[in-house]
């Protein structure tokens, strides 16, 4: 199922909505058109011109959000890192790039792009509103004034926010990026990422004692110390396999299947040669690649009356050997499969696992 829509590109980057976006569009709309002045609409009449508003307000809300986030594709596409997309999401915008840059001065930058923008743009529509308000008597009391004044406060709280020194936000990064001019890249990520999870404790600890109980500041919690610990993870693993290469950890013994062997025979094939997953080979062509996720779908009364071919994934991704393996991992993650096809000159040499890669960073990490 397709989660995500493009509307549009800037820049040269696919510009995404995902489809928990529209839950968010019709939330905060729904909370702005449920508060009074100055920061909703829910005195004003009809209702109905109440509830446009704060949909109004809604979208050029994440129209500043998009703009806070090309302020880092911007400085990351200047320091040469790919961006992939913009994704809108329910908790707001995501870059999707390659990498970060390794320069500790440019990925600072990078992270304070966003921020800025937002600060920016709070700036500019504070001072819009003052300069109007010094020119139209009243003018303090309208409805343009307030949508204005909400945009602007919003806009100054989210560049705040995400320079909280704390993965994933920004401030993360800045912090990442100021201890990595004084130790290697691993450990000043290791460094900012347990200063991001006592942050995130901290916001937990202050979440339960509030009277009453605060929800929201636990679940941003819950979302700092995932993004530290992720962050964490994932740089020790590519750092570590950047200097591996493909052919050098994958499994060279490539074990296949025919298409035309049905589901039952696949499971048995499985448990007797201990994978979950195998290239489909016809006549010394690559056919797709079929796992037990593709079998688990079928109900196991149909698994005998199912061919591979009817269940496999045809559109198989594959890597070069030549490719390092910190490459193989993003490409692993990026496509959210659990195994890569090794292929040279047209021809299968190999399968590279992520069992392959974890065993390979254990030992490289002992």
């Amino acid at each position: 199922m397709k989660t995500s829509f493009k509307i549009g590109s800037v820049m040269g980057i696919p510009i995404l909505i995902h489809i928990t976006f529209l839950i968010v569009l019709f939330l905060f709309a729904f909370v702005f058109s449920s508060v009074p002045e100055p920061v909703g609409f829910a005195d004003v009449q009809p209702a109905l011109l109440g509830y446009g508003l704060s949909l109004l307000t809604t979208i050029l809300l994440f129209t500043c959000v998009l703009l806070h986030e090309l302020g880092h594709s911007y400085f990351a596409k200047k320091y040469g890192v790919k961006i992939d997309n913009i994704t809108l999401f329910l908790i707001g915008g995501v870059s999707s790039m390659e990498e970060m840059p390794r320069d500790p001065g440019q990925e600072a930058k990078m992270a304070f792009a966003g921020p800025f923008v937002s600060f920016l743009i709070g700036g500019i529509l504070f001072g819009l509103n003052l300069i109007v308000d010094m020119m139209v008597a009243g003018y303090s009391t309208t409805i343009p004034y307030r949508l204005v004044y909400i945009l602007a406060s919003i806009n100054i709280v989210l560049g705040a926010f995400n320079l909280i020194p704390a993965f994933p936000m920004d401030g993360g990064r800045i912090l990442r990026a100021f201890f990595a001019r004084r130790m290697n890249y691993i450990q000043a990520t290791r460094n900012a990422a347990t200063v991001g999870k006592f942050f995130a404790f901290m916001l937990a600890l202050l979440g339960i004692l509030s009277n009453p109980w605060n929800p929201w500041l636990l679940l941003i919690a819950v979302f700092i110390y995932m993004g530290a610990s992720g962050e964490e993870r994932s740089t020790a693993v590519t750092r570590t396999l950047e200097n591996v290469m493909v052919k050098d950890v994958m499994s060279s013994d490539i074990i296949s299947v025919s298409p035309e062997m049905n589901l039952e025979e696949l499971v048995q094939f499985m448990f007797e040669h201990k994978h979950m997953g195998y290239p489909v080979i016809q006549h010394n062509v690559l056919k797709g690649i079929v796992t037990f996720t593709d079998v688990h779908k079928v109900a196991q009364v149909d698994r005998i009356s199912t061919l591979v071919s009817d269940v496999m994934t045809r559109d198989v991704v594959t890597i070069s050997p030549a490719d390092n393996a910190s490459e193989a991992f993003k490409v692993l993650n990026n496509n959210n499969v659990g195994r890569l096809v090794v292929m040279e000159d047209g021809e299968i040499i190999g399968i590279l696992s992520r069992t392959d890669l974890m065993h390979t960073m254990t030992l490289l990490s002992e």
